[in-house]
């Protein structure tokens, strides 16, 4: 549990305390609540930038590279879609232009891949790419921003004229959209195994433009940090495929880095999300968390530890390393088991919530998704599945992320060279309110957008179980009182779901038509199939076992 939670709830248990010798109801005392994060009341759509839209051509670069030229490099057929590793023209201009799509889709933050400088060439060294290969490089580019050879400067497919990174921040945050940075903290670009040493693999610039460390297209184990002082940066063994590998014990490493993140972050960012945190040791991330948060206090961070199993990533999440938050990866097996092709029960879903005695600081606080890209795609049966996981996705625990394209069942089941990295366009956006996942997608994820409940209230389970899952979110916090009852069912038929367990008694309302529902000791609500029920109950909560319960998980 982490401090503030702590204290939180000390603080409620004081207060409940103070109003019991006061004659006022202890239920208006109470506090219930997942977590009093601010971010953890956002949505979050994810784009790949170079892959979302081509808002302005003239920032193309079509004919950069030479020889090994950067802009649309197609791969041959990969189960029957033409993957393609080059630079495809999403940009700046693409993702302003569409801000309100994003905004109308009921997404309150935008999460874009880096967009520090990466290298003017494709990369000749590597394995060779395969459809299904993981960490092949060779021939690919650096479209993704993951491969930066200047942490402070911004690479030249993404301004405009006009619309630098500040005017981006500026334009999303008028269409009520914040802004999460892509923190790369332990690798820079592909740095040897090339026939031919190439311009910028393998080298820093610092803000000025001086080169400040040059792999020089050696093995790690050739390089000489000692004698070299261009080596400093770099480790001397192997990590990721051929990418620099940055030295976390060198503190010219962390200063180059903080100070360059602090300028973006300067620039009107929000959030972080950090790449491949595990590979860089927790007091790395240490130092990193609290300088940056010297600076902007209570700063938001999730990081990538591409592991399923929650105690593996866990630790990121504990104030001894960082106080940073993680992407859900045990969540989103469960999630994929439950709406892709397996079509598991919700009861998948119970072990993957971490509800109860469970090791992070705070579940409440972790970004939540079924892929992203780096893995396949999610792959159901059909467009239900899709509106399934994002009813379940925008009404239980965490921050929900969401893959660009996946409104529309964008290239679903395809891995990184097949499809799952393909260029959108403005075509797919225009067209993508037709599809019955945008909508249901919409209905859902504005509804989260209302409700303090569905954003941050404790989870409390009545059912998961076969095709349907019944659930309290509870948020009692100051001023603010509301309970939401989900109901959701994944069947292929509509379900009577029935609920009077816990069930708290008075008038609620649908949280979709506004209507109120009288509810009595027993509650029957048809859910359609592959559909959601919401009932709000907007007052403190009464029933004096419901209160206990959720007693007992406030103080887990």
């Amino acid at each position: 549990m982490s401090a503030t939670m702590i204290r939180a709830r000390l603080g409620a248990l004081a207060a409940g305390l103070a109003l019991a010798g006061s004659g006022l109801p202890a239920a208006a005392a109470e506090e219930f609540h997942g977590t009093l994060e601010p971010f953890a009341q956002e949505a979050v759509y994810f784009v790949l930038t170079d892959r979302f839209v081509n808002g302005d051509p003239g920032n193309d670069h079509r004919d950069q590279g030479g020889e090994h030229r950067t802009f649309d490099v197609p791969l041959p057929p990969c189960d029957g879609t033409v993957g393609n590793v080059g630079y495809l023209g999403g940009d700046f201009r693409g993702l302003l232009d569409n801000a309100g799509y994003i905004r109308d889709l009921g997404f309150t933050a935008v999460w874009t891949s880096p967009i520090v400088d990466n290298p003017d060439q494709a990369f000749t060294g590597g394995k060779e790419i395969t459809c299904t290969g993981f960490n092949t490089d060779r021939g690919k580019t650096g479209y993704h921003g993951y491969w930066a050879i200047n942490f402070h400067r911004l690479d030249e497919h993404l301004p405009s004229p006009g619309l630098d990174f500040a005017a981006l921040n500026r334009g999303l945050k008028a269409h009520g959209l914040k802004t999460i940075l892509d923190v790369v903290g332990n690798h820079g670009s592909p740095a040897f195994s090339m026939p031919v040493a190439q311009p910028q693999f393998g080298q820093l610039f610092d803000a000025d433009g001086k080169l400040v460390a040059d792999h020089q297209n050696l093995h790690p184990s050739q390089l000489d940090p000692v004698h070299n002082p261009l080596h400093r940066f770099y480790n001397t063994a192997p990590e990721l495929a051929e990418l620099s590998d940055l030295n976390a014990d060198n503190p010219e490493v962390m200063d180059y880095l903080v100070s360059a993140y602090l300028k973006w972050i300067g620039q009107g960012v929000d959030a972080l999300r950090i790449d491949t945190i595990r590979h860089q040791p927790f007091a790395f991330w240490k130092a990193f968390a609290d300088r940056v948060r010297a600076e902007h206090p209570g700063m938001y961070m999730f990081g990538e530890a591409f592991d399923n199993e929650a105690s593996h990533i866990a630790p990121y999440t504990l104030p001894e390393n960082g106080g940073i938050s993680v992407l859900d990866f045990p969540m989103k097996e469960a999630m994929v088991a439950v709406f892709g092709r397996k079509r598991a029960g919700f009861q998948r879903m119970d072990s993957a919530l971490y509800l109860e005695d469970g090791p992070y600081a705070n579940p409440y606080d972790l970004a939540t998704f079924y892929d992203n890209h780096d893995m396949r795609r999610l792959d159901p049966a059909d467009d239900n599945g899709f509106i399934d996981a994002h009813n379940w996705l925008f009404t239980a625990r965490g921050i929900p992320v969401v893959y660009y394209g996946s409104e529309v069942g964008f290239m679903r089941g395809h891995v990184e060279h097949a499809g799952n990295r393909a260029y959108f366009g403005q075509a797919r956006i225009d067209a993508a309110p037709a599809s019955p996942i945008f909508q249901a997608l919409k209905r859902i994820a504005t509804l989260r957008r209302e409700s303090p409940a569905l954003q941050r209230g404790l989870q409390f389970n009545l059912r998961l179980a076969g095709d349907t899952a019944a659930f309290y979110r509870v948020y009692q916090h100051g001023d603010t009182a509301q309970t939401a009852l989900v109901l959701l069912n994944k069947g292929d038929r509509a379900r009577t779901l029935k609920v009077s367990r816990y069930l708290q008694a008075g008038t609620w309302r649908d949280g979709f038509s506004g209507e109120k529902v009288e509810v009595g000791r027993r509650l029957r609500a048809e859910v359609p199939a592959h559909g959601v029920r919401v009932l709000f109950f907007d007052a403190p909560l009464t029933r004096a076992d419901l209160r206990a319960r959720l007693a007992e998980l406030m103080a887990d």
